[in-house]
């Protein structure tokens, strides 16, 4: 989920933000620095930046949780070269900014090209994926790029299917051939696939442990996209079933490489039914937002199931005149979605390192607070739902530790409560996992005296906040910089 989606131009979010710390004079200068690994990477040049950030910075929303993860970024990276020249362009090191100098200057030159990859193909996720700890960053960097590989096939529409099927089964079979790479793509992020042979270089150079999670999930995740190359999603086990490969794969790899990185114990790894659903949250909370925009492009993403009790089409449910059978399709995917929450809660309380768990805590608390803008709100069929900009940095800043976390999805649990309708057909279903998540928001607070701060959460999350936005400004900056 693209967590900077609802925030607008970087110039407003710094204000806001100065505005919920009690003034950024008065807190900023004790915070100079962004964790990296163990270095520091200055955020003063960052807080400049915001202040001159230009307008017109936002994008279009994510089809999937590489949403985050495999969205479609605003340029494409026509721009980037490989790394013989990457290295030289004038924008380089504001593309690689976030990670402190020393970082830099002890990587080789394919890892940073793979930096500047990320950066250009995921304004926000570049941020909070340069805030993990240690190898783990290096590891999550290579497995976002590898999928955002493999989606780039399968977003290209002039790839005949008699070639595309092939070429998605076998794709993991690519990261240990060192030449391979595809040139005929016409995806704005076509560079990720062009320039394959230095993403895989990065991915051979991994830990052993690291490429066989990597490896096993492009294999499964690839043969998840073939199969729904040509299939509509039709009953809600199939919506499980696409959700699955395209986020739940996504939340059971990641969790994978926490528990290989040894940051988190090797429970949060093999628990894949949680890591699953943490995805499937994700996911399905972009598809039921994105309705109006993706109908209007020709995409389905609800599932047959559900809106076929509520009308013919499913573009239908956009009729003035269908308000009330929309709204009760809405609920019902809504609180499908919620059903997930119990599991998000179980995840989060395993974490014990602190950028692990802003990195999975942000987006699941974002998740829920617009789902609960969504809930019986027809603008879903009238145009784009988003949480208020004041609303998303104090997301930011709170979801720091389990209590507050849990603190919130019980605020936003009630909210949806207090919607429920006397007459809507899925009134019961809601009323009951809306009761089993108040329930597990008021569990006792596990203790998280062992998880580790580099800096106090408050601190860290302005620092995941300022990179991510600032990126929205350097990404244009440096685009401009190569066209002159």
């Amino acid at each position: 989920m693209d967590i900077l989606k609802s925030l607008g131009h970087p110039e407003e979010i710094f204000n806001l933000f100065k505005f919920k710390m009690g003034g950024c004079r008065a807190v900023m200068p004790k915070l100079d620095y962004v964790t990296c690994c163990k270095c520091p990477a200055s955020l003063s040049v960052l807080k400049r930046s915001l202040s001159v950030a230009p307008r017109g910075c936002g994008s279009s929303p994510p089809r999937s949780v590489l949403q985050g993860w495999r969205r479609r970024g605003d340029r494409g990276l026509q721009e980037a070269t490989r790394p013989s020249s990457a290295l030289k362009t004038a924008g380089f090191y504001r593309q690689t900014a976030f990670l402190c100098l020393s970082c830099q200057e002890s990587m080789s030159d394919s890892l940073r090209t793979c930096y500047v990859y990320l950066n250009q193909t995921s304004r926000s996720f570049a941020a909070v994926i340069q805030a993990l700890d240690g190898e783990l960053r290096h590891a999550v960097c290579i497995f976002y790029l590898v999928l955002r590989a493999l989606d780039t096939v399968e977003d290209d529409m002039t790839i005949p299917l008699e070639k595309k099927a092939p070429m998605l089964n076998n794709f993991h079979t690519y990261l240990y051939q060192e030449e391979w790479c595809f040139t005929e793509s016409h995806e704005k992020d076509r560079q990720v696939l062009e320039d394959f042979p230095t993403i895989s270089l990065e991915f051979r150079n991994l830990a052993q442990e690291y490429r066989d999670v990597i490896s096993d999930i492009c294999h499964r995740m690839g043969v998840g996209m073939a199969e729904f190359l040509e299939k509509k999603v039709g009953s809600m086990k199939e919506w499980d079933l696409y959700c699955h490969y395209v986020a739940g794969l996504v939340g059971i790899g990641l969790s994978r490489l926490f528990s290989a990185s040894q940051l988190e114990d090797p429970e949060v790894g093999r628990d894949t039914e949680l890591a699953n659903s943490m995805g499937l949250f994700l996911q399905k909370t972009n598809i039921i937002r994105d309705y109006l925009e993706d109908t209007q492009e020709g995409r389905a993403f609800w599932p047959k199931e559900a809106w076929s009790q509520f009308a013919s089409r499913l573009e239908d449910l956009a009729q003035p005149e269908k308000l009330e059978s929309a709204l009760s399709c809405l609920n019902l995917l809504v609180t499908d979605a919620l059903r997930h929450v119990p599991d998000v809660i179980a995840y989060l309380s395993r974490l014990r390192n602190q950028s692990v768990f802003n990195f999975c805590a942000i987006p699941q608390v974002m998740a829920i607070a617009t789902l609960s803008t969504c809930y019986n709100n027809p603008m879903v069929f009238q145009g784009v739902v988003k949480i208020r900009k004041g609303q998303a940095v104090t997301l930011m800043m709170e979801a720091t530790n389990m209590r507050a976390v849990q603190t919130i999805i019980a605020q936003y649990s009630q909210e949806i409560l207090q919607k429920v309708s006397l007459t809507d057909p899925t009134r019961d279903k809601t009323l009951h996992i809306l009761a089993v998540i108040q329930e597990k928001s008021a569990l006792p607070q596990p203790d998280l005296s062992c998880r580790n701060h580099h800096l106090s959460p408050m601190y860290l999350s302005a620092a995941m906040l300022l990179a991510a936005l600032s990126w929205q400004y350097l990404s244009t900056t440096a685009a401009q910089a190569q066209g002159t």
